[in-house]
């Protein structure tokens, strides 16, 4: 029998991509996460694959997979993807230790981020009005 299946916490326009992991504080991640939000798919890739930051490409990952899950598992049109949100969180972070003047040691810290990336399918204004007709 099994237990049953877990109902979807999305819309049926919407697709998640989850990259854990990365190896950036969540502050810069948030940064890049910003720049990302509320744009259309193509817009965001393309601004990602010329930014300067780091993380970009990590990030450009993320939302290429999103919109691959959109077009393969969900059947979505790809050119009417939006960025909808995109969120940043904490994740594990390595404590090290680091020499100091006078014989001292200080920690440092190494921490981890992950980036939710949710891209919607949203219709062009022309399409909607005929469908609604």
């Amino acid at each position: 029998m099994g237990k049953p299946k877990r109902e979807r916490s999305l819309a049926e326009n919407e697709v998640r991509a989850v990259a854990r992991n990365l190896r950036v504080s969540p502050q810069k991640l948030n940064l890049v996460a910003g720049m990302i939000r509320g744009k259309k798919v193509n817009t965001a890739i393309a601004d990602l694959e010329f930014s300067k930051k780091r993380i970009a490409q990590d990030v450009r990952k993320c939302v290429m997979s999103a919109v691959a899950n959109a077009e393969n598992n969900h059947g979505l049109d790809v050119d009417d993807l939006v960025v909808a949100e995109a969120w940043v969180g904490k994740n594990l972070v390595m404590k090290r230790f680091a020499a100091r003047g006078r014989g001292r040691s200080s920690r440092i810290e190494k921490p981890f981020a992950q980036i939710t990336v949710i891209v919607r399918e949203v219709k062009p204004a022309a399409e909607a009005a005929a469908e609604e007709s």
